[in-house]
């Protein structure tokens, strides 16, 4: 599998552990938010070939605990199994970022333990699904992402359910029903949206930290551990 790209460490995108992030392109959604929209064609053009990034991995061993696989939506690939199976065989931990479209590979990758920490993204609300991630209504497959939180939930695997948070698309009332989709899970993390120059929408805007604060209140009720990535909640 050749890859779209390539960051040779991360400290945080992989909870607890030292990692390297490696994107893979093609999405079925369309989100004005997506920090790599640039990667979402099917047909965007690979960077990296996979054996460039296996002879990088072989040197990195004993220096990094752990590989983040994102995207993109790396489940549309039918070879992510094989990949990952490359991966853990040369002692990494995995971490793979998901949409929860595909519930189907989600669970074959699970299942063969190819996956030790998986992060899923909660676009918000049913009602307003389609509209944050870029789909007409007809093609919206909302019993695809109940179904890959189902198949989350109940895997051995470490997980986080997660939501970008935009003023133009979120209130509490979304919060709310984010936490009843959830309900019971062992963690949630709200993170604030934030511009740059890949984003397809510039009229969007982040929620401030007090709103965030709030909409992590609302979501205590429904799960384990509630964080938010970039605001104190101690204020």
């Amino acid at each position: 599998m050749d890859l779209y790209g390539l960051q040779k460490l991360t400290l945080l995108d992989y909870p607890g552990r030292t990692a390297c992030t490696v994107f893979l392109a093609g999405c079925n959604l369309r989100c004005p938010f997506c920090h790599n929209f640039e990667m979402t064609p099917a047909d965007a053009a690979s960077q990296i070939p996979g054996e460039t990034f296996f002879s990088f991995l072989n040197k990195r061993k004993g220096l990094l605990d752990g590989v983040v696989v994102t995207g993109g939506e790396p489940c549309m690939r039918p070879d992510l199994a094989d990949f990952l199976k490359e991966v853990k065989d040369l002692g990494f931990q995995v971490k793979l970022d998901t949409n929860g479209f595909f519930p189907a590979r989600l669970r074959e990758v699970l299942q063969k333990g190819l996956a030790d920490y998986v992060a899923m993204d909660i676009k918000n609300s049913p009602e307003k699904y389609a509209a944050t991630v870029g789909l007409p209504d007809a093609e919206l497959r909302l019993d695809a992402v109940k179904e890959s939180i189902s198949v989350i939930m109940n895997s051995s695997a470490d997980y986080e359910f997660r939501t970008t948070v935009i003023r133009e698309y979120h209130d509490e009332s979304d919060i709310r029903a984010i936490g009843e989709m959830i309900r019971g899970a062992k963690r949630y993390c709200l993170q604030a949206f934030v511009d740059r120059e890949t984003v397809p929408d510039h009229a969007l805007h982040a929620p401030g930290d007090d709103e965030i604060r709030a909409y992590a209140e609302i979501m205590r009720p429904f799960v384990s551990e509630v964080s938010v990535r970039g605001v104190d909640l101690a204020i």
